[in-house]
């Protein structure tokens, strides 16, 4: 084998692994759509108030951002639709945390700096009988605590009293078990321009905040107006933390700490990243749903794609002989790049996805089939082997580029005006496209050259070298 092929057949070998690897095992990395493998259905009540009453726009602002946390959260071709005048249907294909998404969706996600006016003591723990040794010991701290908890129930009273008797006040309960009297929202979700994932000094993960020209000024002006004191951070109406400013902040830049998981802080983030929900949600119904086609439908269709590849797999044999064979091997690697594709971007395999890759097939077939037709009229007017192939390769590369960047034009447009299923044919075939131009003009190429110089008889009459 000459030296200059044998880097490609490394590459082409390489290649080859990286994609058995990235979709292996196949249940796991290839995801399957609501038609082929079903999902989870949510029913949600979108709920008003008499200074936020439902409409149709906010219906239409709700699945907005709906839409925006699920795409951000990596959940492909989810079905949202309206369903009467104050409800929307939500279906997810397959998920691994369910519980995770519903939060995802249900949450208002309601961002709100506030400085902390006054706050109640944390109650402790009620004492357990069995941390003490005699009964005197358990009743006189029990006795303890429940003073100490009316006297925080009694401020609590008197922080509620406070808040009414001044608007501006609003009174808040802490993840901590406090409440909080707090002072006007100064900064808010609409400031904020990011929202990503950090993790501090000690590895814990936060999440980081920035604010556009507005919340910097704004931000600045609370931070140096409580510097000392505490500003909480509200998420729907409760305290998830209250720091003590320590200098003034304006740089446009804050932080959420708290005791978050690393996919807590992540769904945290997606949510300020999209957006509040303009009206509050209510989840009235969550049920799992089987695939919507049905499986002899599913069987049918998968059966049908399987006939119609052998059979073109046969048919390039058959006419093409030993070469045919190279060509086969070429359309094997373009549906595992496809696959490998599919798995890498996370992408949902559905039954137009599927449609997607028998269209590839067939492409990736013309494209094989245009090589060895200019191929063999280089040969008939005389040319050797060798350069009949790479004359063949060199005058169907236009055409083969042509046709498909025209193609994969055509699925650009679908992916960006279509939804659900359109986008999911739209993703496979632009992948498949990419695919098979690879493999048409290197990797058949390389084979055919590698088939050629081992002298191999088993080519078809025309590829016969001529004297």
């Amino acid at each position: 084998m000459p030296r200059h092929e044998r880097w490609k057949i490394i590459l082409i070998l390489v290649i080859l692994i990286a994609s058995v690897l990235a979709i292996y095992p196949p249940d796991e990395k290839i995801k399957l759509g609501l038609d082929l493998k079903g999902g989870v259905h949510i029913l949600l009540q979108a709920k008003g108030t008499p200074d936020n009453p439902i409409t149709g726009d906010s219906i239409e602002r709700l699945i907005a951002v709906m839409r925006n946390r699920i795409d951000q959260y990596g959940v492909a071709e989810p079905v949202i639709q309206r369903e009467g005048g104050d409800r929307v249907v939500v279906e997810l294909p397959g998920l691994d945390d369910p519980e995770a998404a519903i939060e995802l969706i249900g949450k208002t996600a309601m961002l709100e700096f506030r400085p902390v006016v006054d706050v109640t003591p944390a109650i402790p723990r009620e004492p357990e009988r069995q941390n003490y040794d005699t009964d005197e010991e358990y009743q006189s701290a029990l006795k303890r605590w429940q003073e100490y908890r009316d006297q925080s129930l009694s401020l609590e009273e008197e922080l509620r009293a406070r808040s009414q008797s001044d608007p501006s006040f609003t009174v808040a309960r802490g993840e901590d078990g406090r409440i909080y009297l707090l002072g006007p929202a100064e900064v808010t979700g609409k400031h904020l321009t990011d929202a990503r994932v950090a993790f501090d000094n000690l590895g814990r993960p936060v999440v980081t905040l920035k604010f556009n020209r507005e919340g910097t000024n704004l931000f600045d002006e609370l931070s140096s107006e409580n510097i000392g004191k505490q500003v909480a951070i509200l998420l729907d109406g409760a305290v998830i933390s209250a720091p003590v400013v320590q200098e003034r902040i304006s740089a446009g830049e804050a932080q959420i700490s708290g005791r978050f998981t690393t996919d807590e802080a992540q769904r945290l983030a997606i949510m300020l990243r999209a957006g509040a929900l303009p009206v509050t949600v209510e989840i009235l119904e969550t049920r799992s749903i089987g695939p919507t086609l049905g499986a002899d439908s599913i069987r049918s269709g998968v059966k049908a794609g399987l006939i119609g590849a052998a059979l073109i797999f046969v048919f390039i044999i058959i006419y093409y002989s030993a070469i045919g064979l190279v060509a086969d091997i070429s359309l094997v690697m373009t549906i595992l790049l496809l696959l490998a594709g599919l798995a890498s971007f996370k992408a949902t395999l559905t039954l137009p996805g599927i449609a997607g890759i028998i269209l590839t097939i067939g492409m990736s077939v013309d494209g094989n089939i245009l090589i060895y037709e200019r191929i063999k009229e280089e040969l008939r007017s005389g040319k050797t082997v060798m350069a009949s192939v790479d004359a063949g390769f060199r005058k169907a590369f236009i055409t083969i580029i042509d046709a498909n960047l025209t193609t994969l034009f055509a699925a650009v447009f679908l992916f960006y005006y279509g939804t659900g299923p359109i986008r999911g044919f739209a993703v496979t075939l632009s992948i498949g496209i990419l695919a098979s131009v690879f493999c048409a003009v290197f990797v058949t190429r390389v084979l055919l050259r590698i088939l050629i110089s081992k002298r191999k008889k088993l080519l078809f009459p025309a590829f016969k070298e001529r004297s």
